[in-house]
């Protein structure tokens, strides 16, 4: 990247918010896999394999002082604490949705949550948006608004997701700590719970851990699905404007609105279709806009 380019230009950044959306918006293709897990019981896995592969990255990378300074600091030790009580709950949430066959509902969750995004952007944080950028926003608002009057028993679903995770990566932009050793902290906060869930389900249904070589395989893939979305997540979260970051992440769920009509078959009603169009044009009034600003230095 060219030393004027201005952060919010930063390709780092960028491919590392695409590669993370990407991932979770194919993400429900993997919990057909699983979906014989209670949604309980899998956050709960998922939380288990995740840890060993974090601290296993922590040490290829040298990231152990890192780790300690993080574990040492009361204030970013609490942030991460309340940081990994929003991702758990967002992942129950979103695999018990996909279980339940509310694809649409899940699908909402992540369209509400960049409009979220620019909203905590240009509050709290600061960030100007252009002109056309602001247009953009307007058109997915109304998008939205469609999809949301529409679904209103199911929109507990969208909120939860959406405000779970968008202040999660509010609090992950704002700690002053790297995105290995934020996820092995948060990661470790949660696997007594994760255990205890774990011993649960085993003393009472029986572990799904054990139920065939093939599902405990497909359980521990749920380690690695996890951690490295969520690791681009927070390189892309303190290297972009949250209203950037936000918008790219339309991406995800339209993978998944996709997959709920193609894969999923859900029924696509007239409403939905709008949403989509409103959604995508002004996904591209703003990618638009933001290639264009990208292409100003390189041409003075």
């Amino acid at each position: 990247m060219d030393a004027g380019a201005p952060p919010q230009h930063d390709r780092t950044g960028l491919a590392a918010a695409f590669g993370a959306y990407v991932i979770w918006g194919f993400l429900p293709l993997y919990l057909i896999l699983v979906q014989s897990v209670p949604a309980f019981e899998f956050v709960g896995w998922r939380i288990i394999w995740t840890l060993p592969l974090c601290l296993l990255i922590v040490l290829i990378r040298r990231q152990l002082p890192a780790l300690r300074a993080a574990l040492a600091n009361r204030r970013t030790l609490g942030w991460l604490a309340a940081s990994a009580a929003l991702i758990a709950v967002n992942w129950v949430v979103y695999v018990w949705a996909i279980q339940n066959g509310q694809v649409y509902a899940a699908s909402l969750g992540y369209y509400i949550n960049p409009l979220l995004n620019v909203l905590l952007g240009t509050l709290l944080l600061g960030e100007k948006l252009t002109r056309p950028q602001w247009v953009a926003v307007g058109i997915a608002a109304v998008g939205v608004s469609l999809l949301a009057a529409g679904a209103l028993t199911t929109l507990w679903i969208s909120l939860t997701l959406a405000l779970s995770f968008g202040t999660y990566g509010l609090i992950r932009k704002q700690v002053d700590v790297g995105s290995v050793p934020g996820l092995t902290i948060e990661s470790a906060l949660l696997l007594l719970p994760s255990m205890g869930v774990a011993w649960y389900f085993a003393q009472t249904q029986g572990s799904s851990f054990a139920v065939s070589t093939e599902l405990s395989l497909a359980i521990m893939a749920g380690g690695a699905l996890t951690a490295f979305p969520l690791l681009l997540f927070a390189i892309a979260a303190r290297k972009l404007p949250y209203s950037t970051l936000g918008f790219i992440q339309f991406l995800a769920p339209s993978i998944v609105f996709i997959l709920g009509l193609t894969v999923f078959g859900e029924e696509l009603k007239p409403v939905q279709a709008a949403c989509f169009a409103f959604i995508w044009t002004a996904a591209a009034i703003f990618v638009w806009d933001l290639v264009a600003r990208t292409r100003k230095p390189a041409a003075s």
